[in-house]
């Protein structure tokens, strides 16, 4: 049995939408723990997207190197420009999706660990494999959901990384023997066929810093990742990503020095004729079918699970089982919030 996503039931009546500042929403909601959930009978009784959309109802990618200062530009442009910003998630991004409020442990968060990979990225029980393909999963539910908000609130997004850019890591991971050719030939499969049901950011910002200087940082901050991997990284985004990206997106790249210079890149943002790409042929009818996938993240997320057998993912079926009944058996997550077995008769069991 391949390795699965152990956790992507989501807990009823929990928000799976908490990334950034809270905005207005659309008359009609699209999250499940919603009462009222966008379906056919919304779009039957006249609701609609594109009348809420205005100039800056964009996805804006904020792109680069580690330590880069991509964060800090997402955040800022963010606020220049009134958009949301999305930080870029971490391994524990599905417990800020259900609520959670501490983290699980990693065995219910991709058996996987970045602390683990920055220490022994050749390890060899398959976590630097295992990390990249969960951190995908993650940035597809992070994607789902600025889609999502973008079509019920016409507010755009910023992004910290988006998952049309993850290649570029995996692709630098192998170029450096951190992981197997296999690896590359499932991640290569599973995104050509979850990728396809989404359009790219309309923008996508990089930012270009050396990987010398990148490499500094990271040393001064106390992480040893190695020169080599960082610059593979470079290569990659400048000779594979971004060529590509520019037939499909508006493109724009900074140095680091302009890239602090926050007031300016909103100009050049404002500036931008956004003429191209898949987003002008969208209408309500796409939108609207973009909006049933979206809410729905156990859908989402199913768009990565392929039978195939990949000793870095693969889990037998008793191990599956053991982890899943652990899971179940945590205090409060069979049970609605505000209810629990400890509180005598007054539960309700989740079915």
């Amino acid at each position: 049995m391949a390795l699965r996503a152990l956790r992507l039931v989501f807990p009823l009546g929990t928000s799976v939408l908490r990334s950034g500042n809270v905005a207005q929403k659309a008359s009609v909601h699209t999250t499940p723990a919603r009462n009222l959930v966008y379906g056919w009978w919304a779009y039957m009784l006249g609701e609609r997207t594109t009348p809420r959309f205005s100039q800056y109802s964009k996805i804006i990618s904020v792109d680069g190197n580690l330590a880069s200062g991509k964060g800090a530009l997402a955040q800022n442009l963010a606020e220049q420009l009134g958009l949301l910003y999305m930080p870029e998630p971490d391994v524990f991004y599905l417990d800020t999706m259900t609520g959670q409020k501490e983290p699980l442990s990693i065995d219910f968060n991709g058996m996987c660990s970045l602390e683990k990979f920055y220490e022994d990225p050749k390890a060899a029980d398959g976590n630097s494999y295992r990390l990249q393909l969960w951190m995908y999963n993650m940035r597809l539910l992070q994607y789902s959901n600025a889609v999502e908000h973008l079509l019920t609130t016409g507010q755009g997004v910023v992004l910290e990384r988006s998952i049309f850019s993850d290649m570029v890591f995996l692709d630098a991971m192998f170029q450096q023997g951190y992981i197997r050719k296999e690896c590359v030939k499932h991640y290569e499969e599973i995104k050509n066929i979850s990728i396809c049901e989404f359009l790219p950011p309309h923008l996508v910002i990089y930012v270009d810093v050396p990987a010398e200087e990148v490499h500094k940082k990271l040393q001064q901050s106390g992480k040893n990742v190695p020169l080599a991997y960082l610059k593979s990284i470079e290569d990659s985004y400048k000779k594979t990503f971004l060529p590509e990206i520019s037939d499909k997106a508006e493109l724009l790249v900074y140095d680091g020095t302009q890239a602090q210079d926050f007031e300016k890149v909103a100009e050049d943002v404002e500036i931008l004729k956004f003429d191209k790409g898949p987003w002008l042929k969208q209408d309500d009818v796409s939108y609207h079918h973009m909006r049933i996938l979206v809410q729905d993240k156990q859908s989402v997320s199913s768009l990565i699970q392929i039978p195939v057998f990949l000793p870095e993912i693969t889990v037998t079926g008793h191990e599956f089982e053991e982890k899943y009944y652990a899971y179940r058996g945590l205090r409060g997550q069979k049970y609605n919030p505000g209810y629990n077995a400890d509180v005598g008769d007054k539960y309700i069991w989740l079915k």
